[in-house]
């Protein structure tokens, strides 16, 4: 299928982050994940659509979905929608706006106002419908900061289970972990240490980035929150946040040690995708692929070994200059959009 031409922006409004690609002709040019604390006021988003600004300049078509609607900001996802949707609207001209609404396609501000229910947290959907329309059936993961979606594709189409994040909850196509941003004691309530399965301190001393810096497979631009005791981002740092979760001090275990335990943390996470990737590919032959994007495509990858399916990279399907398609695949949702408002209705 021909798709339009011309400067198409995508956007993926998080309660963490901004996410902005452009796509120029077909293909993603630029992409950029910005760190957007929502829940500290609609100003956050402002200043971060004024900041990345020069990405989505000259665009033809702005094009949007969103989970940030979710935010305790607001006191419902309807007001969450309608409060981004005003966002929407005061930055971008009319005529040069569309927003994506899952079953429903892509509408104007004022239908998505109408269509909240398709609207409200729909990113994942505009992703999973790239990829059917990309590489036919596939068990598609994507792993950002916070959350995993698992969805099935099947006769080159989308063929989930649960829609809004209640039901896929309840489906296991929405997995409530991520590759930075989850607690650690998100993923386990006690660890190895010495021999000893000592239960965790149940405060926020760390968090899954920690871990995965200790294991130097995370990519210090997917972490871009500051971690639990606001000090320095480094395998030092991540130690000491670590012991705190045992009870003990940095100096207590060797380095190699403190990198079993982080090793155990990100193996109860990978436990807990595999446990519902399982549930969602059960009606998928042998032979379907794991496509993998976001930030913790390692994980995603050690999944598809684990469940003896080969990998594919959702960067390396898209079209996109080489020199972004990490980025590209990091926003995932905002390339989705992107390159889905591109195709002819």
């Amino acid at each position: 299928m021909e798709k339009r031409k011309g400067i198409i922006a995508g956007f993926d409004i998080g309660g963490a982050h901004l996410k902005v690609t452009r796509a120029q002709d077909g293909r993603i040019v630029e992409a950029v994940t910005i760190a957007t604390p929502l829940w500290q006021g609609l100003d956050k988003l402002a200043s971060a659509l004024d900041e990345t600004a020069p990405i989505y300049a000259g665009a033809d078509l702005n094009a949007f979905t969103m989970t940030g609607e979710l935010s305790d900001i607001f006191p419902s996802r309807d007001a969450g929608v309608a409060a981004l949707l005003g966002q929407i609207s005061t930055h971008f001209p009319a005529d040069k706006k569309l927003v994506y609404a899952g079953p429903s396609g892509f509408v104007g501000v004022e239908r998505a106002a109408q269509l909240t229910a398709d609207v409200a947290s729909a990113n994942w959907h505009a992703t999973a419908l790239l990829v059917a329309k990309l590489a036919g059936d596939a068990l598609f993961v994507d792993m950002g900061s916070t959350t995993t979606d698992i969805i099935a594709i099947k006769n080159g189409a989308v063929a989930n289970d649960g829609y809004t994040d209640a039901g896929r909850l309840l489906t296991g196509e929405l997995v409530y972990t991520g590759f930075t941003r989850t607690f650690l004691f998100g993923v386990a309530s006690s660890a190895p240490v010495h021999g000893r399965l000592t239960p965790l301190m149940n405060e926020y001393f760390a968090s899954i980035a920690d871990a995965h810096r200790i294991l130097g497979v995370l990519d210090e631009d997917d972490d871009r929150h500051p971690p639990a005791d606001g000090k320095e981002k480094t395998v030092d740092g991540s130690i000491a946040r670590l012991a705190r979760m045992v009870g003990r001090d940095a100096t207590d275990l060797t380095p190699p040690e403190w990198g079993e335990v982080a090793r155990w943390f990100s193996e109860q996470q990978l436990r807990k995708v595999h446990d519902a990737a399982a549930l969602v590919a059960g009606t998928l032959s042998r032979d379907v692929p794991i496509v993998g994007a976001g930030s913790g495509r390692w994980q995603i990858r050690r999944l598809a070994e684990r469940m003896e399916r080969s990998y594919v990279d959702f960067a390396d399907i898209i079209p996109a200059d080489d020199t972004v398609r990490g980025q590209a695949s990091s926003a995932a949702p905002a390339s989705a959009v992107a390159l889905l408002a591109g195709y002819p209705s």
